[in-house]
């Protein structure tokens, strides 16, 4: 058996090929020591070293390593690496040549950062050249000039030892004028990970697959039946078209194993997007959207994508619960706003996913988290809180990874994903070699991860909330070697969240000092809250006059949900702008009902009606209103005989309705008298209306002339009776006795007497023509039912 390794074609085993590199160093030590102690002298080549030594003060050569494939090779495999070198330098390279390098095996997660960290170093340890044979060589490199290298070797060339992660690197030698002599100009670092077989225990991982998306819709609905939504512009459609960053996102995620955190919002905007949609022009129109189409394919390959997969949904809009647990609780209805983000949760996914969401978990920005981030988070029904490791830190100095799940508490378990796996795939991925070198560390850290200890672990990765697509391609090329792998399997995140706890692990929530200042910094402020308080309450009160709230609650309150959403985070101009634009266009609506504006009114005579108008230009109809007519000077004009009249108001959409009240005046001159519409709770409604009433006719001078006449048809009714007293006298002297008593009955001559009479009635008729009068008054005196059609009120 121990020959067997010298037989051609056959592979010697690690330990065999330990011991020759062994014994190639120490019979070789003898030669480098003697090469040392020579003289720089002689040629111009003298002082250049034998090999290829690393460039003092950095490279002159950019390496990038663009693929490397297989990403986590096995027995058998064979490595291809590929990329480019350019010369970033001044003078032309000549006798260029490409080498991979095996370095020695980085065996805990603080090294692999170290060589990431510096990984085009020149002036670390660069590793053991592989071979001449698996190199590519270059007769010269100009300046500025980019050239494609391809290498390929076995894995078993490799020399690789035991199971771990292999510090692996691309150099580029060659010399210059100036330096002519072999030396490493430019080197690029990654990692190999090296584990042939199957592990005995593998680290069970929970990867978080997120479909978040900023606010695309407004407050805004069309008129129709269907309230047509109405959105901000059309980056949604950009995310979800071909090659779009959420269209990646579910073609990548779909296969994966992964555990899907969705935000409901972004459900429904597709999914109104889908049954057809308006967008908000530039100048304030709107016009038809196009891509419907595009919304309900994206969503038909979504549904396929988690027919069989766990769904986690956030509240709605993913509310920012450090913002809200900083400046917001002491803010009245802040909680209950988040209440309400929790309920709609479940029936918006299942509708239109088809699956039962996850609901219980908390999802706090970068997973930082102090006390009252968990007390707000659980504050809504979730007991589960996504937090990372590098919040909540391990302090009892432990030499491996714990699994995630920890009990803090209150019933509440802390699922703590891995800090280095959940920021791996961070920064501009669009470059080639960014992205590989991403996907390298990323395995490195994950295979360092199981071996460090023979334990089951349950690890969990949350990443970025909104990864860009060159970001998700590299978490997807990822997750796929790591899947095809012998270290790790997939766990959904319910099942971390359940796995029994270390009881070593940390369980301790920082306080709230630990909270870092950059995260603070980037919080929605206070008066962000008081804002959406303050657009709630107008909501209130504008919802109990509508016959059909839904049509007005329902939009509303999800874009106040929106103001609350993590995705504001670094935006706060745009947040400003778009809770204002909520509450004017709720302003807007309110004020759709309203007063008609009153020009002065005047009131001939005693007692009028004062018609009021109340128009209603929404397109759904509102009642439980009362309009209130109010007296300022109520011993000058009285409404209804009292200061003020109130009258319930119901009037159709797009509609007026005048309301009448009764009032009476007591005296001349001008009353000033306020309309204001309240709900039936008694909250004042929009804006009052404040019209003067001016009150005529009835003057001293009138009411002089009205007791004139009278006083004069009594003095011509004297005058008639003392008149027929002395004709019936002298009649009596004249004729007697018997002619008096007669006279007294009637004239002897009836047509004088009856002549004399209408002469004096005509005369005080024609008299009392020439005088004003009071005019008969438009209701009478006693009577407070409302006047006729024949009214004279002057507005």
């Amino acid at each position: 058996m121990a020959e067997a390794a010298d037989f051609q074609g056959t592979s010697p085993s690690p330990a065999r090929r330990r011991s020759r590199r062994t014994a190639a160093l120490l019979a070789g030590a003898p030669l480098l020591a003697s090469l040392v102690q020579l003289p720089a002298a002689g040629s111009a080549h003298a002082g250049a070293p034998a090999s290829p030594q690393a460039a003092p003060g950095g490279g002159t050569v950019a390496v990038a390593v663009d693929s490397l494939s297989p990403a986590a090779p096995t027995d058998g495999d064979t490595v291809t690496v590929s990329g480019t070198v350019t010369n970033t330098g001044k003078r032309t390279v000549t006798d260029a040549q490409v080498d991979l390098r095996v370095g020695s095996r980085l065996g805990t997660r603080s090294r692999i950062d170290t060589v990431a960290k510096n990984s085009d170093d020149l002036g670390g340890s660069l590793g053991a050249q592989v071979g001449d044979k698996y190199a590519e060589k270059f007769p010269k490199l100009t300046p500025g000039v980019a050239e494609h290298f391809n290498i390929s070797v076995p894995v078993d060339e490799l020399d690789l030892g035991e199971d771990g992660v292999y510090e692996f690197a691309v150099s580029l030698s060659g010399q210059t004028s100036a330096q002519p002599w072999q030396r490493v100009l430019g080197v690029q670092r990654t990692f190999l990970p090296w584990q042939p077989d199957e592990a005995g225990t593998r680290t069970k991982t929970t990867y978080l697959w997120p479909l978040v998306s900023t606010a695309h819709m407004t407050a805004e609905t069309d008129s129709n039946e269907q309230q047509t939504r109405v959105f901000r512009n059309e980056d949604l459609a950009k995310e979800i078209s071909p090659g779009g960053r959420l269209n990646q996102m579910v073609a990548l995620g779909t296969g994966l194993d992964v555990t899907w955190v969705v935000d409901p919002d972004l459900l429904a905007s597709v999914d109104a997007m889908a049954r057809g949609y308006q967008v908000r022009g530039a100048d304030g129109t709107t016009i038809a959207g196009t891509h419907q189409a595009v919304a309900k394919q994206w969503l038909a390959d979504l549904q396929k994508a988690v027919a069989d997969k766990e769904v986690v949904a956030l509240p709605f809009a993913d509310p920012d619960l450090a913002s809200l647990a900083h400046n917001g609780t002491d803010v009245t209805g802040s909680l209950s706003r988040l209440k309400d983000a929790t309920d709609v949760v479940t029936n918006t996914v299942e509708t239109i996913l088809h699956v039962k969401p996850v609901t219980d978990f908390a999802w706090p920005v970068e997973g930082a988290v102090d006390p009252s981030i968990v007390k707000v988070a659980t504050s809504a029904g979730a007991d589960k809180v996504i937090a990372r490791s590098d919040s909540l830190e391990e302090t009892s100095g432990l030499s491996y990874t714990p699994s995630a799940a920890r009990p803090i508490g209150g019933g509440t378990t802390a699922v703590v994903a891995d800090a280095r796996l959940s920021t791996a795939f961070r920064g501009d991925l669009t470059d080639a070699s960014a992205s590989t070198l991403a996907v390298q560390r990323f395995l490195a850290q994950s295979l360092a991860l199981g071996l460090q200890t023979g334990k089951q672990r349950s690890v969990v990765v949350a990443p970025q909330r909104m990864p860009t697509g060159s970001q998700a391609r590299a978490m997807a090329e990822a997750l796929t070697a790591l899947q095809d792998g012998t270290w790790s399997e997939s766990q959904e995140l319910t099942a971390a969240a359940a796995a029994e706890p270390d009881p070593k692990a940390t369980t301790k929530v920082p306080p709230a000092s630990a909270y870092p200042s950059s995260l603070r910094r980037q919080e929605l402020p206070r008066s962000a809250f008081e804002q959406i308080a303050r657009t709630q309450g107008k909501l209130d009160k504008f919802r109990v006059v509508l016959s059909d709230e839904s049509r007005v609650v329902t939009p509303f309150g999800r874009s106040m949900d929106r103001e609350m959403s993590a995705s504001w985070r670094g935006r706060s101009a745009q947040a400003a702008s778009f809770r204002t634009g909520v509450e004017r266009y709720l302003d807007s609506l309110a004020g759709q009902v309203r007063l008609i504006d009153k020009s002065e009114t005047k009131l001939s005579g005693r007692s009028a009606t004062i018609p009021v108008t109340v128009q209603n230009n929404l397109v759904q109809g509102v009642d439980r209103l009362v309009l209130r007519l109010t007296s300022t000077n109520p011993t000058r004009l009285k409404i209804d005989g009292s200061d003020y009249q109130e009258q319930p108001v119901a009037v159709s959409g797009g509609h007026s309705q005048s309301v009448k009240f009764t009032t009476s005046a007591n005296a001349n001159g001008q009353a000033t008298v306020v309309a204001q519409l309240y709900t039936e709770d008694g909250q004042k409604y929009g804006e009052a209306v404040t019209f003067d009433v001016k009150v005529t006719e009835i003057t001293a001078t009138v009411m002089l002339v009205i007791g004139g006449g009278a006083l004069l048809l009594v003095l011509a009714g004297f005058r008639m009776y003392t008149q027929r007293k002395r004709a019936a006298a002298r009649g009596g002297e004249e004729d007697g006795p018997g002619a008096a008593e007669d006279a007294a009955d009637g004239p002897e001559n009836p047509d004088e007497p009856e002549d004399r009479l209408r002469e004096h009635g005509a005369g005080s008729r024609a008299e009392d023509s020439e005088q004003p009068s009071d005019p008969a008054p438009d209701t009478p005196v006693e009577s407070t039912d409302p006047s006729g059609t024949g009214e004279r009120v002057d507005r």
